[in-house]
């Protein structure tokens, strides 16, 4: 079995327990120009599945010449989940990626040994106001990959697995779920998948994945008569069969997951890793700023400036 810190073969199972393990209420952080509520890292839980990172970003309104404008930053043994519900950004990245993320597609960055990116808001998007919302989202990578080569992977909306009926339309963003498959591939078994369930209508969790949990987004969800509203996150014991029903008005509900990994993590700034040593060569060599033949190098299209090391 891999490492869970909830699991202990004392703890009942079944009908002796609730369903819920965890109930978690974000946190929410201004970022200046929008707000951001954070769901993990939690205090009682650290991941879900391989999830490390869960952030609502938005929405927010810029007016014209206004916009996200985060400058090239470093990253390591994670993968970053872009997922817009509006607006859109641009990626660039020191492997030469150059592109605009748009609503609906999904965009998963590795970091593995090591990678930087910016994300901002610029060409014809300064010459008009927009809204932006959305999710961005850290996957912990297993130990065999953290030194990995860097990787960037882009979906289109219209390649992502809808699956419809009983009240449910559901796009699966990444991973495997009820029987369908999200073409991008992912460092470890997970799901992930953006749900639109109608007044009454339930939502089953899937069964064969470790660790589960559910974020709502919209409206409220009823899981075993206790009801959960926008903004929270519950995450469910293992093995526990799970179904959430929508309130009255229905719900928009994120469901995550996957296999837990091979032990805690270490999260500092922007890196991720199964100890601290690694935490610290990486600090090390972004302070060294040695972009040519360093650990790290700066996007070959946005290299004028960079955040320098907190």
């Amino acid at each position: 079995m891999s490492w869970n810190p909830t699991l202990d073969p004392e703890c009942p199972t079944g009908d002796a327990v609730d369903a819920i393990e965890t109930v978690i209420v974000p946190r929410a952080r201004d970022l200046g120009d929008f707000e951001v509520r954070r769901a993990l890292p939690a205090p009682r839980r650290q991941m879900v599945g391989p999830f490390i990172f869960f952030d609502q970003m938005g929405p927010a309104e810029f007016l014209t010449g206004q916009g996200v404008d985060i400058r090239p930053h470093p990253h390591i043994g994670l993968a970053t989940v872009t997922y817009l519900f509006e607006g859109k950004f641009h990626h660039r990245d020191s492997l030469g990626t150059d592109q605009w993320i748009e609503p609906g597609a999904v965009n998963l960055m590795t970091a593995g040994h090591g990678i930087t990116h910016s994300e901002r808001i610029d060409g014809d998007m300064l010459n008009q106001p927009y809204r932006l919302s959305g999710l961005q989202t850290w996957i912990a990578l297993p130990k065999g990959a953290e030194d990995g080569p860097a990787d960037f992977a882009h979906a289109a909306k219209t390649a992502l697995p809808m699956l419809e009926g009983e009240g449910k339309e559901l796009r699966l963003i990444l991973g495997a779920a009820y029987g369908a498959t999200a073409p991008v591939a992912t460092p470890s078994p997970m799901f992930y998948a953006d749900a639109l369930v109608q007044p009454g209508a339930r939502l089953p969790m899937p069964d064969d994945h470790e660790d589960r949990g559910a974020y709502v987004l919209d409206g409220s969800v009823e899981i075993a008569g206790q009801v959960f509203e926008r903004g929270q996150m519950m995450v469910f014991r293992p093995g526990d069969a799970v179904s959430l029903r929508a309130g009255e008005t229905g719900a928009r509900v994120m469901i995550l997951g996957g296999d837990t990994l091979e032990g805690p993590r270490h999260i500092w700034w922007n890196f991720v890793a199964s100890s601290k040593e690694r935490i610290d060569e990486a600090k090390e060599a972004w302070r060294k700023g040695d972009w040519e033949h360093g650990r790290f190098q700066l996007p070959p299209t946005d290299r004028d400036e960079f955040i320098p090391l907190p």
